[in-house]
C-alpha cells in the first residue's frame, strides 16, 4: 500500500503540460514500459494484499477458537477440583456397613486411598469405645485411628462362664470385650491402654493386628485373650505391654517388629506361639513366663538385652539362628522339651546359670562371643553325648594332623641326611 501512495505522489508532482489539440499525441518506449512495470508491481502487491488479509482473518478466528477451548478447559479443570473428594478421587474404595444390633463397627479403605483420603475418613477412637460398650466387634482395614483408648472406661462385667474355673480371676473386677477385634494394615495414632492394676480385661473374639502400626505405647497387661491373637508384620513403635496376659489360643507374631521395651512377664501361653524372624529393636521381656506348647523363636533378633529367666518351656523351645546383640539371660529357666540353640549368635553375655534341660538340648554351631555360663545347669545325658562325641572327633581329627604331620617331618629330615652321607665331596 506504500508503494501505491509513492507512485500516486509521484504523478502528483508531475508538471502540467498544456494540451496542443492540433499536434497528434505520441507516447514513448520508455514510457510505455514504466507504466507496465508500475502495473505489475500494484497487480503483485493486490495479490499480496488479498492473501495477507485472508490469512490474518483466518488467524483471528482460529485465536478466538483457542481461547475459546483454553476457557473450557480452565473451567472443566476448576470444576474438577471443586468436586467431592469422593468424585475426584475413583481409585479411593470405601467399604462400610451400617451400624445395627450386633453388627460390627465396619470401615475398609482400599489401598488406592491417599493420606489425605484416609486422614479424611479417619475413625475416632471414641467410637470403637462405643462399638465395644455395646457388645459389638470392629472391623478395620486400612484406616487411620486418631484418639488414646482406655479400656478402663468399660463397664465392669461379671467373669464369663468359659472363665469361672480360672483361679486368677476370682475376686477381681472384669470387663469384656465381646466381638473380634480386627484392625488390618492401618495406623493407630494414639495409645491403647488397660492399665488397671486389679481387674482383668476379656477379649472373648480373635483379635488381628496384622501389617498395622501403633504409634504410642500399647498395654494390654492382665488381658485374657480366649482366641487366637494375630500381630505378624505388625509395628509397635514404642512400648508393648502383656504383663500378666494370658493367652488361651495360638499367637502369631511372625515378621513383627517390636519397639523400645517389649514385656510378656508372667504371661501364659496355653496354645503354641510364633515369633519367627520378628525383631525386637529394644529391651525384650519374657521373664516367669510359661510355654505350655511349642515356641519358635527362630531367626528372632535381639538388639538389647533380652531375659527368659524363670520362664518355663513345656513344649519345643526353637532358638535356631537367633541373633542376640545384648545380653542373654536364660537363668533357671526350665526347658522340659527339646532346647534348639543351633547356630544362634550370642554377640555378648550368655547367662544359663541354674537352668534346667529336661531332654535334649542342641547348641551345635552356636556362637558365644564372649563366652557362656552354664553354672549349675543341669543338663540330661542324651543331650551332652552328642557334643562330646564332636568334640571326641576334633581332637582325634587334632592329634591324627599332628602324628601325621610329624610323621613326614622325620621322613624329610631322614631323606634330607640321607643326601648329605652320599655326597662325594664330603669325603675330601
Amino acid at each position: 500500500m506504500c508503494l501505491v501512495c509513492l507512485v500516486y505522489l509521484v504523478e502528483l508532482d508531475e508538471p502540467e503540460k498544456p494540451d496542443e489539440p492540433d499536434k497528434p499525441h505520441t507516447v514513448s518506449v520508455g514510457d510505455t514500459f514504466a507504466r507496465k512495470s508500475v502495473s505489475n508491481l500494484f497487480g503483485q502487491y493486490r495479490n499480496l494484499t488479498v492473501f495477507a488479509l485472508r490469512w490474518t482473518m483466518t488467524f483471528r478466528i482460529t485465536a478466538r477458537m483457542m481461547s475459546r477451548v483454553f476457557v473450557w478447559i480452565m473451567l472443566g479443570g476448576l470444576a474438577f477440583l471443586c468436586l467431592p473428594l469422593g468424585a475426584a478421587a475413583s481409585n479411593c474404595q470405601v467399604e462400610s456397613i451400617a451400624s445395627g444390633p450386633g453388627v460390627a463397627l465396619t470401615r475398609h479403605l482400599s489401598a488406592g486411598c491417599t493420606e489425605q483420603e484416609r486422614e479424611a475418613r479417619a475413625v475416632d477412637a471414641a467410637q470403637l469405645m462405643q462399638a465395644f460398650k455395646e457388645g459389638k466387634g470392629i472391623d478395620l482395614s486400612g484406616v487411620i485411628i486418631r484418639g488414646d483408648l482406655s479400656l478402663d472406661m468399660l463397664p465392669v462385667s461379671p467373669v464369663p462362664t468359659e472363665l469361672e474355673g480360672v483361679k486368677d480371676l476370682q475376686g477381681r473386677e472384669g470387663r469384656v470385650i465381646s466381638g473380634s477385634v480386627t484392625i488390618v494394615d492401618s495406623v493407630v495414632r494414639g495409645t491403647v491402654r488397660h492399665g488397671s492394676p486389679q481387674g482383668f480385661l476379656v477379649v472373648r473374639g480373635p483379635v488381628t493386628f496384622s501389617g498395622t502400626t501403633f504409634e504410642q505405647l500399647v498395654d494390654f497387661s492382665r488381658t485374657v485373650f480366649t482366641q487366637p491373637v494375630t500381630l505378624s508384620r505388625a509395628r509397635f513403635l514404642r512400648e508393648a505391654y502383656f504383663v500378666q496376659g494370658r493367652f488361651l489360643r495360638d499367637l502369631f507374631a511372625e515378621h513383627t517388629s517390636f519397639g523400645l521395651h517389649t514385656r510378656f512377664h508372667r504371661s501364659v501361653f496355653q496354645g503354641p506361639v510364633t515369633f519367627q524372624q520378628s525383631r525386637f529393636n529394644g529391651l525384650a521381656e519374657f521373664l516367669e513366663v510359661v510355654f505350655e506348647k511349642d515356641v519358635d523363636l527362630s531367626r528372632t533378633y535381639f538388639k538389647l538385652g533380652t531375659g527368659f529367666s524363670g520362664s518355663r518351656f513345656q513344649g519345643l523351645a526353637n532358638f535356631s539362628a537367633a541373633s542376640f546383640n545384648g545380653d542373654a539371660f536364660f537363668t533357671f529357666a526350665q526347658f522340659e522339651g527339646d532346647a534348639d540353640f543351633r547356630q544362634v549368635t550370642f554377640r555378648s553375655t550368655a547367662d544359663f546359670s541354674d537352668a534346667s534341660f529336661k531332654r535334649r538340648d542342641d547348641f551345635s554351631k552356636a556362637s558365644f562371643e564372649k563366652g557362656s555360663q552354664f553354672a549349675r545347669a543341669a543338663r540330661s545325658t542324651t543331650a551332652q553325648a552328642p557334643q562330646e562325641s564332636e568334640n571326641q572327633t576334633i581332637q582325634y581329627a587334632l592329634i591324627l594332623s599332628l602324628l601325621v604331620g610329624g610323621a613326614l617331618v622325620i621322613a624329610y629330615l631322614i631323606r634330607l641326611r640321607g643326601r648329605g652321607g652320599s655326597d662325594p665331596s664330603h669325603h675330601n
